[in-house]
């Protein structure tokens, strides 16, 4: 079967031929809510092919995401071989923490299910966010098919060969990190509502589930991090980056952290052909 003909074809640049877009494919549905995914591949597409795949994550404070936020940057990725599924998962107003890493979970299962239609390698599979779909990706991706986990789809697994966090958040509890979030810690923050609506200093044993670190440890596998935060980034401070990145080192994963002088949240400093050629070395040998 053919599927070519559902997609759209986006323009990269000055390249009429970037890539095919398969808009709103529904991956699974939850309350009688569809979830969708936004599928990227190649413009020469086949469903021969074995493209790695990276099933993206957008961050959104955990409200509702806009699914288009990163489109264009993450086409130009596309374009140097690879397939892309965007998440829409399950935001903080119709269900709270765990569902967007039960989704992101869910969405990896469903790729891997369909690895011969959208003409991907389901043994090489990865994770991409940013800001809080940088948390999101690192909890899917370190707890693979042990926590926070459905059944749909189990007879396939969503284990990853790697996770890439852009300015992601790793710990909701740090008082300070948040710095133009004011009522960071109240239950209408955020992170109060990604919760449950609920404050998260009243509620640190629910809170505690959520931070990244603690599901690093020396014998626990992971699969290679790849970190990038900007050092003036007001949104998110880089220190929520650097302390992810001690434990790594400190428990000896392999991890490459990218602090980006002067580059705010969502910089375009971050989202550059050089940091894409970065990640290709990092994950794949590729020379720089």
């Amino acid at each position: 079967m053919n599927i070519a003909a559902n997609a759209t074809i986006l323009k990269v640049g000055n390249n009429e031929k970037g890539a095919l877009l398969f808009p709103d494919v529904v991956y699974v549905t939850r309350n009688g809510v569809d979830l969708h995914l936004r599928i990227l591949t190649p413009y020469e597409f086949s469903q021969d092919a074995k493209y790695p795949l990276i099933v993206f994550v957008q961050g959104s404070a955990w409200f509702k995401q806009d699914l288009n936020t990163n489109l264009t940057a993450l086409s130009f990725f596309v374009q140097r071989g690879y397939v892309i599924a965007i998440v829409e998962y399950r935001h903080n107003g119709i269900a709270p923490f765990p569902a967007q890493v039960q989704d992101t979970k869910t969405a990896v299962r469903f790729m891997k299910k369909n690895a011969g239609v959208y003409g991907i390698d389901p043994e090489n599979v990865y994770l991409w966010g940013d800001s809080s779909g940088g948390h999101t990706v690192l909890l899917a991706g370190i707890t693979d098919d042990i926590f926070f986990d459905t059944d749909v789809y189990k007879e396939y697994d969503c284990t990853v060969k790697g996770i890439i966090d852009f300015y992601g958040v790793t710990d909701i509890t740090e008082k300070y990190d948040f710095p133009t979030t004011p009522n960071h810690l109240q239950a209408s923050s955020p992170a109060g509502l990604f919760l449950g609506g609920i404050s998260v200093t009243d509620n640190m044993d629910l809170a505690s589930k959520s931070v990244i670190m603690n599901f690093i440890s020396e014998d626990k596998d992971i699969p290679p991090i790849f970190i990038v935060h900007g050092t003036s980034d007001n949104i998110v401070s880089i220190h929520q980056s650097e302390v992810l990145y001690e434990k790594l080192v400190q428990c000896g994963k392999k991890a490459e952290f990218h602090a980006i002088e002067g580059g705010g949240h969502g910089s375009g400093q971050i989202w550059t052909e050089r940091m894409f050629d970065n990640i290709e070395a990092f994950f794949f040998g590729k020379e720089l």
